[in-house]
C-alpha cells in the first residue's frame, strides 16, 4: 500500500530546498524514500518510530512529510488512497515527534510565552551559541543554530496551516491563538533578518510566508 504513495508522490514537488543543503536534503528524502517503500503502514510506522528512536527524525524529513502531505491533502488528482496512506504517515510522524522533545521545540515554547518583545529578542539572541573559539556560557542552556530554528518555526507554521484543530507542536499554547501565530511569524522575520541575510543563509527567492497575519492587540 504505501508503494502507491512513492510512486504517485514521485510526480509532485512536495519540499522546498531553497533553505536546505545539498547534503542534508538528499539525507530526508532518502529517510522518507524508505518510510514509503515499506510494504505495509504498519511497517512504516515501525520505520517512523525507531528514526525517533535514535534521533534521526530531523527536522528536514518532518518538514518533508509535512509538505508531502500537504501537496496531497486538497489535491484532485491522488487517489483517497493515497491521501489515507500519506495522512497515517502524517499522523504517526507527529507522534514521535512528542516523544523526541527537541530542543528547538522547547525553545520556541519559552520565547513564545515572553509578552515583552524586547524580551523575546534578547532571549533569541542568547539561544544560538557563540561561533568558535568563544566557550559556551551555559552548559545546561538550551542552544540550536539560526537555520535549524528556522526550520521549526516553518514547521510549525505548516502544521498550522494544514490543520488549524490540529497543531500539538505547542503545548504552552494553542496554536489558534493569533497571539501565538504573530509571534512565530515576527521570530521567523526577525531570524531571516538579523541572522541568516548577513550570512548569506537565506535564498533571495524564498517568498514562503512571507504575508503575515493581521495585527493584535
Amino acid at each position: 500500500m504505501v508503494r502507491l504513495a512513492a510512486r504517485s508522490l514521485s510526480a509532485v514537488r512536495v519540499y522546498d530546498c531553497a533553505m536546505e543543503n545539498l547534503d542534508t536534503l538528499e539525507a530526508a528524502q532518502s529517510k522518507f524514500d524508505d518510510i514509503l517503500s515499506c510494504s505495509s503502514l504498519e511497517a512504516a510506522s515501525d520505520k517512523i518510530n525507531k528514526l525517533a528512536k535514535a534521533k534521526e527524525l530531523d527536522s528536514s524529513l518532518i518538514l518533508l512529510i509535512n509538505r508531502a502531505w500537504a501537496a496531497v491533502k486538497d489535491s484532485t488528482t491522488m487517489r483517497n488512497e493515497v491521501k489515507d496512506i500519506m495522512y497515517h504517515i502524517y499522523k504517526v510522524t507527529r507522534k514521535a515527534l512528542k516523544s523526541m522533545a527537541p530542543p528547538e521545540i522547547k525553545l520556541l515554547k519559552y520565547l513564545l510565552n515572553m509578552a515583552d518583545p524586547e524580551e523575546r529578542f534578547t532571549a533569541l539572541a542568547t539561544a544560538f551559541p557563540p561561533g568558535a573559539g568563544h566557550a559556551v556560557k551555559d552548559a545546561t542552556a538550551l542552544y540550536t543554530t539560526p537555520k535549524e530554528l528556522h526550520k521549526w518555526i516553518k514547521m510549525m507554521l505548516d502544521a498550522y496551516q494544514l490543520n488549524k484543530q490540529e497543531t500539538d507542536l505547542v503545548e504552552a499554547r494553542q496554536m489558534s491563538d493569533p497571539m501565538v501565530i504573530q509571534r512565530l511569524f515576527v521570530l521567523k522575520e526577525t531570524i531571516e533578518q538579523e541572522y541568516m541575510k548577513q550570512n548569506n543563509v537565506l535564498d533571495e527567492k524564498d517568498e514562503e510566508f512571507k504575508t503575515e497575519p493581521e495585527s493584535v492587540d
